[in-house]
């Protein structure tokens, strides 16, 4: 009883520490080029306002904020349905978890090589977004256009969010693995309500980071390589058993 009860603190802990990095991979994902540049007028057009109305205009700025809730249900909806399909699927292989661990970790350390520019994978040198016609300024378009924004594989969303959907794929539940694609959506999502809620103060950052996107990207390279190589070598079970020595309250989560 006592060896299950570790057990199970164990996959606790790691599984805090995969949202941990789906929630990195979100915010990644926010900052790239295909999306920090566009996430203002994105927001405008959704709240049906112009993006100098939602600089000043109290009013426009809170139909935006409205607007931005619904967005981000609609891409989290996605995510929670490709999370759990992916954890579905890689349950099949779950008996085979040690061979998984090194598919996966390579697949994903490919992804970051693209990212760093050392590759170039055609495959994510395409945009597929779904034309969801005229739907700014209500609701129910604002959810529509956060269901097609998940759906549009950009060359700089579809590596990272790859990357999670792999690891997710290597999940013990269907459950878990939804949890993992909704810390991504959320890493993703947020950003995009913070932007609605304080756009005139966050126009200095946002445009700093445009000037860094070279970086931003390497960055996110870096990450995909450190999390595939953990889990080519198996070091993410390690790191999350570190966690739980040095959080003991993470054991009474679950």
């Amino acid at each position: 009883m006592e060896n299950f009860a570790s057990t199970q603190s164990l996959v606790d802990a790691s599984l805090i520490l995969a949202m941990l990095v789906a929630a990195l991979a979100g915010l990644l994902s926010f900052l790239s080029p295909c999306v920090l540049p566009v996430s203002a007028p994105y927001l405008a057009y959704m709240g049906g306002v112009s993006v100098n109305e939602m600089d000043e205009d109290t009013g426009a700025r809170r139909r935006v904020m409205v607007a931005a809730v619904a967005f981000v249900l609609g891409l989290s909806t996605v995510f929670l349905f490709l999370g759990y399909a992916m954890s579905m699927v890689g349950q099949f292989y779950f008996e085979i978890s040690d061979k998984a661990n090194i598919f996966f970790g390579l697949m994903i350390m490919l992804f970051g090589a693209h990212f760093v520019g050392a590759i170039r994978i055609p495959l994510f040198m395409r945009e597929a977004r779904v034309d969801v016609k005229d739907q700014g300024g209500s609701i129910l378009g604002a959810y529509l256009l956060g269901l097609a924004f998940a759906f549009g594989w950009t060359p700089c969303l579809g590596p990272i969010l790859s990357a999670i959907l792999a690891v997710a794929a290597n999940e013990s539940s269907a459950t878990r693995g939804a949890i993992l694609l909704f810390a991504y959506a959320m890493g993703l999502g947020i950003p995009f309500l913070l932007v609605a809620a304080f756009f005139s103060r966050l126009k200095g950052p946002m445009a700093w980071m445009r000037r860094h996107m070279d970086r931003i990207e390497r960055i996110s390279g870096l990450l995909l390589w450190t999390v595939g190589l953990m889990l080519l070598t198996g070091r993410f079970t390690d790191l999350s058993r570190w966690l739980l020595e040095a959080f003991p309250v993470l054991a009474n989560i679950g």
